[in-house]
């Protein structure tokens, strides 16, 4: 018998997303007589209380008796119950000093632990995640952004709008003016910002013609990893090669500055991996950019002028060409950055059903099942022992 709980988010401000959707918690109990699930009650969740027990989902505060506790993000360490399997998005595995006390209370407390960003198909390809809906938000408010800089057009919040469905309504009638932008990546992130591409009417075009045409109407290159970067030897990209050495890469978008009104980031960045650009190319009479949406969120990343997050409530600040000082947005000198690390939260019921699909799909039943290499190579700690895997945390998790 498996019995998982959905456990109620600690980490303030508290995350409205959830696991598993009291609609997929009643496909579960149909179809599976050996799982039972359990709910954590909580007034901030997006689906109601009131939802899950219509769904006739037991809300219960103790959660002792499951084996397996899912939540979204990092979980409190007092709020930690011993010798479970938890999997939630802990922000471990790069070594992250504010999440180091909680990695060593994981390990004392004898803990499993499955990270959701570790999960990955044998291709390296992530299996879960929220990045198609963080790529649809952080799409619209860059888009947002340009219109309040320049004024002609505007934009409601994602939040104005119930749902997906909705906020695709909004896209009625919208004019946009002859901008160009560039969208980088080929994940879930790219993909959502490619959606909100397509439903406002911009256009694709080759990055050729990008580069060295002018157009009457909006568009849009997609600049993927071998649009992007190159060998410093053999100016050529290879995917695997680059992975494993991005420090013998030079990134080639520079060429697309002068051509950009609008950057929609979707790089996966790590501190080997050259930057888009560097700081000291906002001064430049070239740079034309004006507003950047920093989907992936790396502070000091890719995008060297994200400066640190945003918030969903003021999701986007500026920062000064010159001086390279955080500014409110839209003054005359700034770049407008839009940088906001729980962007999915804008629409947390669709976000949560895409995320819980693919929890059901591709997670649920090999930990049903008894295990399998994919949950293996995602496991940080198995009762309360680092994994040969992630065996250089050895320092980070204290032993």
């Amino acid at each position: 018998m498996l019995n998982i709980g959905l456990i109620r988010e600690g980490k303030m401000p508290a995350d409205s997303r959830v696991a598993l959707t009291p609609a997929q918690c009643k496909w579960l109990h149909k179809n599976f007589t050996d799982v039972t699930i359990k709910v954590q009650p909580s007034s901030t969740r997006c689906f109601t209380n009131k939802e899950y027990e219509l769904a006739k989902v037991e809300l219960n505060e103790d959660l002792s008796g499951c084996d397996v506790l899912l939540g979204i993000k990092e979980v409190p360490k007092e709020m930690l119950l011993p010798n479970k399997t938890y999997l939630f998005f802990s922000h471990t595995k790069k070594l992250q000093l504010y999440n180091q006390a909680l990695f060593k209370k994981i390990i004392e407390q004898k803990i499993t632990l499955i990270d959701y960003e570790c999960l990955e198909h044998e291709d390296g390809a992530r299996i879960i995640g929220f990045g198609f809906f963080a790529g649809i938000v952080g799409a619209h408010n860059g888009i947002m952004a340009y219109g309040n800089r320049t004024k002609t057009f505007n934009l409601k919040r994602v939040a104005a709008s119930k749902d997906f469905r909705q906020l695709i309504h909004t896209y009625f009638g919208l004019k946009l003016p002859n901008i160009k932008i560039a969208v980088t990546g080929s994940g879930r992130v790219a993909h959502g910002v490619l959606e909100i591409m397509n439903l406002m009417g911009i256009h694709q075009v080759e990055p050729e013609d990008y580069l060295r045409r002018a157009f009457s109407y909006p568009v849009y290159v997609h600049l993927k990893g071998a649009d992007l970067y190159e060998h410093f030897k053999s100016k050529k990209y290879a995917r695997e090669d680059f992975h494993n050495n991005p420090q013998n890469y030079t990134c080639t978008f520079k060429q697309f500055l002068p051509q950009t009104d609008i950057l929609m980031n979707g790089v996966y960045w790590e501190k080997n991996i050259p930057r888009l650009f560097e700081m000291e190319d906002l001064k430049s009479a070239d740079f034309r950019i004006k507003t950047i949406a920093d989907i992936t969120d790396d502070t000091g990343g890719s995008v060297p002028c994200n400066i640190g997050n945003a918030t969903i409530e003021e999701p986007v600040y500026g920062v000064d060409k010159t001086s390279f000082n955080k500014t409110a947005p839209y003054d005359e000198n700034s770049i407008d950055i839009m940088a906001v690390g729980n962007l999915p939260n804008e629409l947390p019921r669709d976000a949560s059903r895409y995320f819980g699909e693919q929890l059901i799909k591709f997670v649920l039943d090999d930990i049903r099942l008894g295990g399998s290499v994919t949950l293996d190579k995602a496991t940080l700690v198995k009762n309360g022992v680092l994994t040969s895997e992630f065996s250089y945390m050895k320092e980070y998790a204290g032993l």
